[in-house]
């Protein structure tokens, strides 16, 4: 790293007094190693510092204002009304300096809505508070972000194999940090994968699936803006650093999820991305996943690294990069797949007990959950809490909706993931046809029943508040007559404690499927 001379003083000692509106004191001023940011009341102004590195140059006054320019561009659709404008911070003929003005040009400054602290998701996160429905809306807002990102013509296999250089050069100077060992095996681990996925992460670029995403999403780049989770300040300095498949930007947010002890959510994000990103390629793309995950988690460590050497807490950092190395390495230890049917009458539990199941089995983040009653839904194109009329349920239908079901889950299990079956698998060809799919891929089935009475059944559809299923109790009396014949799977009491039946579930599945839970 080399830092230019350029004296930002005066310009900085102004915006801690002054905003748009102003004068008015600053009440922080965040430091990053390239930018400062000055939040006053209800404003939040910029600027870049006037530094250059190996991966990025600020030094110019033109430069700060174009890369400046460049987050306006690239963030305010994602997040309309939280980005305004770049405006120059001048100075006046009697040496007065303007926010806005006409004179000299002295610096840029971007000026955008400023936001409490408590919004972004990084505190949230370490407050607990990222709960399934914020995750699964975060799963949702980056599938948008995804679908809205233009395509570009870059390969991913290049992309990676070149990010996996830059790794083996800078961690070769590392060792003493990281440990020889573990360096050695991160990167003897990482280059074993990409040439095992070089034809897939090939085959996803000719598709179109990298395109100009975000590039630096982790949870300190996501807000709840107007309530919704919103990224932001995407990656603005390298248009080629911000350009990736999709599933490798989304790999940095799983990536740091699971960072921060959150399997549950991460695997929640990933559910729902991948129903919302409305395409099976991202299904069989999930065996790009691992080495997706591994890389970001080597640069998080490598930056740590960097970073350290002008740190006020460089053991720290330290410690904190080799938990990050050994978690990327954790990720390309293959997970034998496995596939579960749940199945049952509505109100039984069925999805209650998938969420439940979904993080802890198959490679990180988890099962792939595939929920019929969301199937239904895409599959008459409405939302998933808009109700469908009795028509949408006939047998010809339902049949549909398990052959689609059926058809997702073979191409996950074929890239090495775990699979759900969430449905009611009423009758003995449901039952069996989801088997034969396991069979079929070479991988273990366990098919769980859960049994409950009309009026448990009755009593849960009933107090159900803004749910995917439309199952009332009308239905769940009228499901009663289904003729479900001789079972076949492990039948469970759905009256038990939650508790009781993941143990007894847990009884019934392969210990290979299980992960460990934790790389701290």
């Amino acid at each position: 790293m080399t830092t230019m001379p350029a004296n930002q003083d005066k310009a900085i000692a102004f915006l801690k007094t002054h905003a748009s509106s102003g004068a008015s004191v600053v009440d922080k001023v965040v430091q990053t190693h390239a930018a400062l940011v000055f939040l006053h009341e209800t404003e939040a102004l910029k600027i870049k510092r006037a530094v250059k590195y190996d991966y990025l140059d600020y030094s110019t006054l033109g430069q700060r204002h174009e890369m400046l320019q460049r987050e306006v561009d690239l963030n305010s659709h994602a997040a309309p009304g939280l980005y305004h404008d770049v405006v120059p911070l001048t100075r006046a003929p009697d040496g007065a300096m303007v926010l806005g003005g006409d004179g000299r040009v002295v610096e840029w400054v971007l000026r955008m809505t400023r936001f409490p602290a408590e919004a972004e998701l990084s505190v949230l996160a370490a407050r607990g508070l990222i709960d399934r429905q914020l995750a699964e809306n975060l799963g949702q807002s980056i599938a948008t972000y995804h679908r809205n990102a233009a395509t570009r013509t870059e390969n991913s296999r290049v992309l990676v194999r070149e990010i996996i250089e830059e790794l083996r050069r800078e961690m070769g100077g590392m060792t003493v940090q990281l440990g020889a060992t573990l360096v050695h095996d991160y990167l003897d681990a990482t280059e074993r994968e990409l040439r095992r996925v070089e034809g897939l992460l090939e085959g996803r670029s000719k598709a179109g699936w990298v395109r100009r995403c975000h590039g630096d999403l982790h949870l300190r780049n996501i807000v709840m803006w107007r309530d919704v989770p919103t990224p932001f300040d995407a990656l603005e300095f390298d248009e080629r650093f911000g350009t990736c498949d999709v599933l490798y930007d989304l790999a940095f947010l799983l990536m740091d999820l699971s960072h921060h002890q959150l399997d549950a959510a991460a695997n929640q994000v990933l559910n729902a991305y991948l129903f919302h990103s409305e395409t099976d390629d991202h299904y069989a793309g999930l065996a790009a996943l691992p080495i997706y995950l591994a890389v970001r988690a080597g640069i998080r460590a490598m930056v740590d690294v960097q970073t350290s050497a002008v740190h006020e807490a460089p053991h720290a950092l330290i410690a904190e990069a080799r938990i990050l190395l050994r978690q990327g390495l954790s990720f390309l230890k293959p997970v034998a797949p496995l596939m579960i049917g749940i199945g049952g009458l509505s109100g039984s539990g069925k999805t209650t007990i998938a969420t439940q199941i979904a993080p802890l089995i198959g490679a990180f983040p988890g099962a792939v959950h595939l929920r019929s009653d969301l199937e239904r839904k895409a599959y008459f194109k409405v939302s998933p809490f808009e109700r469908l009329p009795a028509e949408a349920y006939q047998p010809e239908v339902s049949d549909t909706i398990y052959r689609v079901m059926r058809s997702k889950a073979k191409l996950a299990l074929a890239a090495g993931e775990a699979v759900i079956l969430d449905a009611v698998h009423a009758t003995a060809d449901e039952r069996r046809l989801s088997e034969e799919i396991a069979k079929d891929s070479g991988c273990r089935f366990a098919g769980i029943w859960l049994d409950a009475c009309t009026a448990l059944r009755v009593a849960r559809v009933g107090g159900r508040v803004q749910d995917v299923s439309d199952a009332d109790a009308q239905v769940a009396v009228q499901q009663n007559d289904l003729p479900i014949g001789d079972i076949g799977w492990h039948r469970l009491d759905a009256a038990q404690t939650l508790s009781d039946l993941m143990a007894q579930i847990s009884e019934h599945l392969p210990a290979s499927a299980y992960r460990r839970q934790s790389t701290k």
